[in-house]
């Protein structure tokens, strides 16, 4: 029960006790019963709303910055990535695997803001050893939701001479 409520919740935070009710074949006061459940144990870790920025006046940049850095004996990455996910501008911190240690996503105001916040507040940090950060162009897809029109996107145009 707990994944069918945590799938519907996830496609659509928005949908209501009583239509989860409907369609997983029980009753308002379980389903609310199991989300506030969900809620106190941290499963449900909060409720946010998705904007496509591009259609928007609002100017944002997001980047994605690879962070190499010289783990901390006992505490391994978890102290660094801790130091990371507190600053403001930080939307995601992931330890990864492969050619570097932790995946930070940032959005800002523009690509200075960004460049700011790498060389005044991440780079000096004193496990991490070194950054690459990615500036994102253009988002087609995010959290399973489709940010572009599907006519645009098709295919191209056959030109014949």
């Amino acid at each position: 029960m707990r994944e069918k409520i945590l799938n519907l919740l996830y496609n659509n935070s928005r949908i209501t006790y009583e239509d989860m009710a409907v369609m997983l074949g029980t009753t308002k006061d379980v389903i609310e019963s199991e989300i506030a459940d969900m809620e106190n144990e941290g499963v449900i870790c909060g409720y946010t709303t998705m904007v496509n920025w591009e259609k928007t006046d609002t100017e944002r940049v997001t980047a994605i910055i690879e962070v190499k850095v010289a783990p901390q004996r006992g505490l391994g990455f978890d102290k660094i990535a801790e130091r990371i996910y507190k600053f403001d501008e930080v939307e995601s911190v992931s330890l990864m695997s492969g050619g570097y240690d932790l995946a930070v996503t940032i959005e800002g105001k523009s690509m200075k803001e960004v460049a700011i916040f790498v060389h005044e507040k991440l780079a000096p940090l004193e496990s991490v050893l070194s950054t690459s950060t990615y500036f994102v162009l253009k988002k087609y897809k995010e959290h399973g939701v489709t940010l572009v029109d599907q006519k645009k996107t098709e295919g191209r145009m056959m030109i014949t001479p």
